[in-house]
């Protein structure tokens, strides 16, 4: 999701408006800002882009959900409900704040298995979060029926999957809050950052305070706003939102990019009977991200990502065995291995991780290997890595 590869003259003129300055904190000082509020003008960007009323920029992807949540008033004892394949910062950030994380099987789309959440649902759930894994996303409206139903608070994890859209509404723009990241591999990136959309305004009000330590942000002097309830420090810096307001301007060239050479990809692997792709529901379109593929079974998936990887095809995934996005291999989070003391709450809550099997989850990631797409393939590197792919799949069935 390399944003980055396209780093050019519009980042160093938004960076250097900051560093002439010298103001790097997004609030206060506004004498010496030249006119210059990165964080601000980002946040308008957002809000235009997403088709939302309410923007609030902060430090991370993970720090978005938890203050998303937190906004939203989960929290102790709270649970969850989030998919087996993600990354280790949706229960992080969910554990956070006291509240539980239930994990549940995914389906073909690679995202949350609208049934499974049904069966996962207790008196104490208030939450359910989509992640919308690899650029693509899960059945949005079968969610949103269950959400409303059992009155749910519905959070979507869009940080892989920024600019995909759902029939025509942009991913995050859908559910109660949205929560996105700009971490240095994201489609776009500022260094280290996230966000969080709503059109909630109070959630949106909740966000902006607790993200730096409870400030109101009211009036022209910081010292002495108010503190209506306590807050954190997720604050991002006016130098990584200097370069996130560059590069949310360049999103839909760089959505093009991925849509070109995902095509190619695409079309060549549609060749082999064997390969099929990821469910993406009726009237979603992917950001174009990666390229998610099945193969018959776990042995040829295995198979194929280590002739990959011999072959000099880099960039994809073969995720059964790996330690960051599968549960398979979060055996820290299954023992609970912490610094400091988990809550009994927390811990009595994640009980089922010792025993609970997810042959589900099991069946569709075992056989998938997603593909990055990269921004900075000419046409004929893009074709040639086609037929090294199909060659090496046909050679491996």
């Amino acid at each position: 999701m390399p944003g980055f590869e396209l780093f050019g003259d519009l980042e160093k003129k938004e960076v250097n408006d900051v560093l002439d300055n010298g103001v790097l904190m997004r609030y206060g000082f506004d004498g010496m800002r030249n006119g210059h509020w990165k964080a601000k003008d980002m946040e308008k960007a957002l809000e235009i882009t997403f088709k939302v009323n309410h923007a609030q920029l902060v430090s991370s992807g993970t720090a978005a959900i938890s203050v998303a949540l937190a906004a939203a008033g989960v929290g102790a004892g709270d649970e969850v409900i989030l998919p087996t394949f993600t990354f280790v910062a949706s229960f992080e950030a969910v554990m956070m704040l006291g509240a539980v994380p239930i994990l549940v099987d995914i389906d073909d789309t690679l995202t949350l298995c609208p049934k499974a959440v049904v069966n996962a649902i207790t008196p104490k759930t208030k939450a359910v979060m989509v992640v919308h894994m690899c650029g693509s996303m899960g059945h949005l409206d079968a969610l949103q029926d269950i959400c409303s139903k059992h009155s749910l608070l519905l959070i979507e994890d869009a940080c892989q999957a920024i600019g995909a859209t759902y029939k025509s509404k942009p991913l995050g723009s859908i559910g109660d809050l949205g929560c996105f990241s700009f971490d240095f591999v994201k489609t776009i990136t500022c260094g280290e950052g996230g966000a969080v959309i709503t059109n909630n305004k109070d959630y949106y009000i909740n966000s902006d305070h607790y993200s730096d330590h409870g400030h109101d942000h009211i009036g022209n002097d910081r010292g002495a706003e108010s503190h209506p309830f306590l807050g954190y420090n997720f604050r991002i810096s006016e130098l990584h939102a200097a370069v996130g307001l560059a590069q949310i301007k360049r999103l839909p060239e760089i959505l093009k990019i991925q849509q070109t050479n995902y095509t190619i990809l695409r079309d060549a692997l549609s060749q082999i009977p064997e390969v099929t792709f990821r469910t993406v529901p009726e009237g979603g379109e992917e950001n174009y991200s990666f390229l998610n593929f099945f193969l018959p079974d776990l042995e040829t998936s295995l198979k194929v990502s280590n002739a990959f990887k011999t072959h000099g095809v880099d960039a994809c995934f073969q995720y059964y065995n790996n330690n960051w996005h599968y549960i398979r291999k979060w055996n820290h989070l299954k023992e609970l291995k912490s610094l400091f003391p988990i809550s009994s709450e927390v811990k009595t809550g994640l009980e089922y991780l010792k025993t609970k099997q997810f042959p589900q989850s099991d069946h569709y990631i075992g056989r998938n290997i997603s593909c990055l797409i990269k921004l900075s393939w000419s046409e004929a590197e893009v074709k040639a890595r086609a037929s090294k792919m199909v060659e090496i799949i046909k050679a491996s069935l």
